[in-house]
């Protein structure tokens, strides 16, 4: 039965990400268990790429793999691994099984096996379990049977992906893209704001127009900036970061064109500037508004011309630069005021492209918490990170002004307030609302009722929706000791809805 389930998604045409959904479901089905997962292996990192079964946060999670015990070990073996009850080795799942929500429950019993494509260590896929002797010595052999299963769905997803990626670009040469497992910088999301925006960035990478991000202060318009230049012709070639806003006036230009000997006071020697760095690549300036009026004029002439100066020097010379800039200010204004060349705004304007502000993208905050308390957990060296339910509803109905640099600070506070007020490193650790420190704090839903009405914050009424659901299945079943049918009950809906509403919900 189970294979002929994995066949016949593997024969039908069906989205890449819901092939892989749909997989990870069915094995979780048939073999009873909490949760599985499906990670994919990037250099010395698990990356989850479908998940069932654990908490939303989770899918933005990064495992290192020196971090894990359990994870290497299942990477080092061909066969199935699988761990005893009583293994002292920390599961990387404690604490993020949906299965009792708002509990913090130790995994007890795990499994899972190295998955290869084409003779390469592809990634793992795991099955956890929150009761001990869930599996079985049948169900190790069938791990291993079904795991040939994984490997072509994968594949199929990949071949799909990759040429998906040839006809958005419209580049035909393989060797032009970066490969996946050296790429240092990740837009983590799963929202449509931000898949539009990567696809639009993936677009554009084709050609070398100069590109203009804007939007507020930590948005991540560096690792946008980085995804456009590796989804370029350039990606072989350097990407030079320029921060505008530390350029002092004086070394501005020198920094930017480079200088001869003795071009001033302390240039005892020739030196090579950052465009002439940035040759064949990408000069990414961040916070191009701050950039000096003299030498906003220099900048426009290399777009017209491809030449620069050194300081000190009559000779030109060519260079070859893809320009992408940045700004959380209005240029059309500093335009209108004198603070900015007109002609240069329209030169580097050429593609304007806004980045969404995280309060625009609330699907992508669960994921990027999980990123955050999967990096804090490593830097504090804790068995478990978590976010209790009422941390993340507060997390959801925060404004975020500060945007996801914002959030990272918020994570890495509140971790090490929980250690100071007392967490215990082997435990695992939860981070409760209060923690956080944020305005909304008791955030989302307010826990008081006027006229037997429950009064909620002012979010939009859809949020507010979905997480007073969420609020209420979590705790019907944490009321009931995970048992769905009766938490149905109590909720008065019948069981297939429920399981339905909770997988839209982030629940499952």
């Amino acid at each position: 039965m189970l294979e002929e389930s994995l066949i016949a998604d593997l024969v039908t045409e069906l989205p890449a990400a819901v092939r892989l959904q749909r997989l990870v479901s069915t094995l979780r089905s048939h073999f009873s268990c909490g949760a599985v997962g499906l990670l994919r292996l990037e250099h010395d990192v698990l990356k989850p790429v479908a998940l069932h079964g654990l908490v939303r946060e989770a899918q933005g999670r990064r495992f290192v793999v020196a971090q894990h015990p359990r994870l290497a070990a299942i990477l080092a073996s061909r066969n199935p691994v699988r761990f005893e009850p009583e293994s002292e080795l920390p599961d990387p799942y404690d604490g993020l099984l949906a299965e009792q929500p708002g509990q913090a429950l130790l995994v007890h019993d795990c499994m899972g096996i190295a998955l290869y494509i084409e003779g390469r260590c592809w990634g793992v896929l795991t099955l956890d379990a929150l009761q001990a002797g869930s599996f079985s010595q049948a169900a190790i052999y069938e791990l291993q049977r079904y795991s040939l299963l994984v490997e072509a769905a994968v594949r199929m997803t990949e071949l799909e992906q990759a040429n998906r990626a040839l006809r958005l670009s419209h580049q035909a040469d393989e060797q032009q893209y970066e490969p996946a497992a050296k790429q240092r910088y990740e837009l983590i999301g799963q929202s449509k704001a931000l898949q539009q925006i990567l696809q639009e960035l993936t677009v554009v990478a084709s050609s070398d127009l100069p590109v203009l991000l804007l939007g507020e202060t930590g948005v991540g318009k560096e690792l946008f900036a980085r995804h456009l230049h590796r989804s370029s012709a350039r990606a072989t070639k350097p990407m030079i970061y320029i921060n505008c806003a530390a350029l002092p006036e004086s070394l501005a230009e020198s920094e930017l064109f480079g200088h001869n000997k003795g071009a001033f006071s302390g240039a005892h020697s020739e030196r090579a500037g950052r465009f002439e760095a940035a040759d064949g690549g990408t000069l990414f300036l961040d916070e191009v508004g701050e950039l000096p009026l003299s030498v906003q004029a220099k900048l426009l002439r290399v777009l017209q011309d491809g030449e620069i100066q050194r300081l000190g020097s009559d000779k030109t010379r060519q260079v070859n630069v893809r320009l992408v800039a940045a700004t959380n200010r209005d240029l059309k204004q500093q335009v209108k005021s004198g603070e900015f060349r007109a002609d240069l705004y329209h030169r580097l304007s050429v593609y304007p492209l806004p980045i969404p502000p995280l309060r625009e993208r609330p699907d992508d905050i669960p994921l990027l918490a999980g990123h955050f308390l999967e990096l804090n957990r490593s830097r504090l060296g804790l068995r478990a990170l978590r976010l209790s339910s009422d941390a993340e509803l507060a997390l959801l109905s925060y404004d975020w002004p500060g945007n996801v640099r914002e959030l990272e600070h918020v994570i890495s506070r509140a971790a090490i307030k929980a250690l100071s007020h007392g967490a215990l490193r082997t435990d695992i650790v939860t981070l409760e609302a209060a923690l956080l420190d944020l305005d909304t704090v008791p955030a989302a839903i307010a826990h008081n009722e006027t006229n037997g009405v429950l009064q909620l914050s002012a979010i939009p009424l859809k949020q507010a929706v979905n997480q007073l659901q969420r609020q209420m299945i979590q705790q019907a079943i944490s009321q009931h000791n995970g048992s769905w049918s009766l938490a149905a009950r109590q909720l008065e809906l019948d069981p297939s809805n429920l399981h339905k509403l909770a997988q839209r919900l982030g629940l499952k």
